[in-house]
């Protein structure tokens, strides 16, 4: 649930702190108000998108604060992304925008991304505006809802599993065909690669071995001679003793001195040992030296293995990479030389393959088509109660064209309307009005709603192209569901108001300095006077009041109504 709601410097709003209730939160104003402010306040606080516009004119930055009560999805969803919260306790999430563009957000005063960030508000959030209208009439979108409400995950599954392996299949197929057209040219460069591969027989890190035994050959002569200098320090040689030589002497007479006293006897024992490890060193430069000698034409055969692994290497970026592409090579060639049976093959596979993704989309189907009879008795209840009695909801499945199957299953699914008696139904994008379009958006959400949805519901301006008496059933129908959820509502007209639990006022002033917005929390009297603006316009009389009086009369008796029946 949202309990608090804290926007700084936002377009016209300086500074504003709303307090929402549960039940139905009402937002009101004049047109240009702000109250889309309010919105995109809590958009910000979502993780969508935000233009650095939104930061009021001379502001450093806009900041946007939400205080949440969790839900136990929202505190999975902190668990989950090493988040820390204390249970019992609300949830601070903190959207700070500046007037160069860069975006900042919080949890708890952690940093997030945006991207976390939306994924949270999903967990908390579910927003509805003038885009589920466009949405409603995107075609693309109806056989999810119709999945959604039908709860039949397992045969969407099988079917899209089922769908993956024949789509396998298929592009194996082709691939083959493809193979068929240049047999002769396929084969030829098989063979070709397959001797290239197993004559190199590439093992693994022997170019780096060779390429280490190359350079030292190159360099042969230099390197010998830095050894046989530096084993001839050790050892001694025609100009000088060496260092094991010198050492040996130091130790017998540092031992001479210790038969007369024994305290020097441990610097004898070291030296004696740097002596052997003198010796130890000089063996092990002769071997190092020993290493450099080699026979003549060694230089030149390593150098011709060494540009036939590199070239390898270039090809296919290693050793192993290159003993992969031998044996695939391999079931290629087998492939290409054996073409015409393994067609045969893929083309029984591929329709055995069909065969059960049929029979799975056969299931999928039947699913769809119970569940369409179902959404379009449930959505006509809803219609009605939204003062469109004569409405016929339909759901059209349809054959998909082509092949008859596509990853989505085996028809093609449409909403259509019949919006008044002696119609035919018909497409939404041609039936539908916008208020049309409204109720039906608000018809579909009470009837797709579930336990696992999000806790805070908000709509804006849902109340579009809806007048009358649809608009008084518009807000009852919001009654309805903010008796379970937190609904929050911006709206024009007072029928939806008058449900209202808690009810804000979004009034734009002009001062010397500029424009300020103020949003106000409304106590009964408030509320009264707003609702009689709403009816009345400019000039609040006695008979608007009075009227809204009766408006907020009749909205308490349907809560009340809806409260007896649980």
């Amino acid at each position: 649930m949202l309990e608090q709601l804290h926007i700084e410097n936002a377009a016209v709003i300086e500074r504003a702190d709303l307090t929402f209730g549960r039940g139905l939160n009402v937002l009101t104003g004049e047109t240009g108000a702000g109250k889309s402010i309010i919105i995109d306040a809590v958009g910000a606080i979502l993780g969508d998108r935000v233009s650095r516009e939104i930061v009021r004119t001379g502001a450093a930055a806009a900041r946007f604060t939400a205080e949440l009560t969790p839900t136990a999805a929202a505190c999975a969803w902190l668990t989950e992304n090493e988040l820390e919260f204390q249970s019992g306790e609300c949830i601070l999430v903190s959207r700070r925008i500046t007037a160069e563009g860069k975006s900042s957000c919080r949890v708890n005063g952690v940093p997030v991304t945006a991207a976390q960030l939306r994924a949270f508000g999903d967990v908390l959030f579910d927003v509805h505006g003038q885009n589920d209208g466009r949405r409603l009439l995107s075609e693309a979108s109806h056989r999810a809802a119709l999945d959604a409400f039908g709860a039949y995950p397992e045969l969407s599954e099988a079917y899209v599993a089922e769908y993956r392996e024949y789509a396998g299949l298929r592009s194996r197929l082709e691939e083959l065909r493809r193979s068929e057209e240049d047999k002769e040219f396929l084969e030829a460069r098989l063979k070709k690669e397959i001797r290239e591969l197993s004559a190199a027989a590439p093992k693994d890190g022997e170019a780096e071995a060779l390429e280490q035994r190359v350079r030292r050959l190159r360099h042969a002569e230099r390197l010998t001679d830095a050894l046989t200098e530096a084993y001839e320090d050790l050892r001694g040689g025609e100009r000088a003793e060496g260092a094991a030589d010198l050492l040996a002497a130091a130790a017998s007479a540092v031992n001479a001195a210790a038969r007369v006293d024994e305290s020097y006897g441990p610097l004898g024992s070291d030296i004696e040992d740097l002596r052997y490890r003198a010796e130890d060193l000089a063996e092990r430069l002769e071997d190092a030296r020993r290493e450099l000698d080699y026979s003549p034409g060694e230089l030149d055969r390593l150098e011709g293995r060494l540009s036939v692994l590199q070239r390898l290497l270039r090809r296919y970026g290693s050793e192993a990479a290159a003993r992969e592409r031998l044996e695939k090579a391999r079931c290629e060639l087998e492939d290409v030389q054996y073409l015409d049976e393994h067609l045969a093959k893929l083309e029984a596979a591929l329709e055995k393959k069909e065969t059960a993704l049929l029979a799975a989309g056969e299931r999928l189907s039947g699913a769809r088509q119970k569940a369409a009879e179902k959404l379009e008795k449930a959505v006509e209840r809803e219609l009605r109660e939204l003062s469109m009695p004569g409405a016929r909801f339909r759901v059209s499945l349809s054959p998909k064209s082509g092949e008859g199957f596509d990853s989505a299953g085996l028809e093609d699914v449409r909403f259509l309307l019949s919006a008044n008696p002696g119609q035919d139904p018909g497409r939404l994008s041609h039936i539908a009005s916008g208020g049309e379009l409204s109720r039906i958006m608000l018809a579909l959400k009470n009837v797709l709603r579930s336990n696992s949805d999000p806790e805070v519901l908000i709509f804006d301006e849902i109340d579009t192209g809806v007048s009358g008496v649809a608009a008084q059933r518009v807000g009852e129908k919001l009654a309805s569901l903010a008796s379970e959820r937190q609904v929050l509502c911006v709206t024009h007209l007072p029928q939806l108001a008058a449900m209202a639990d808690v009810q804000f006022s979004i009034v734009k002033k002009q001062t010397g300095d500029g424009t300020f917005t103020e949003v106000n929390r409304l106590d009964a009297g408030g509320r009264r006077r707003e609702l009689a603006r709403l009816i009345g316009g400019e000039t609040v009389t006695e008979n608007t009041l009075s009227g809204a009086s009766e408006l907020i009369e009749a909205a308490e008796g349907f809560k009340a109504k809806l409260r007896e029946r649980g």
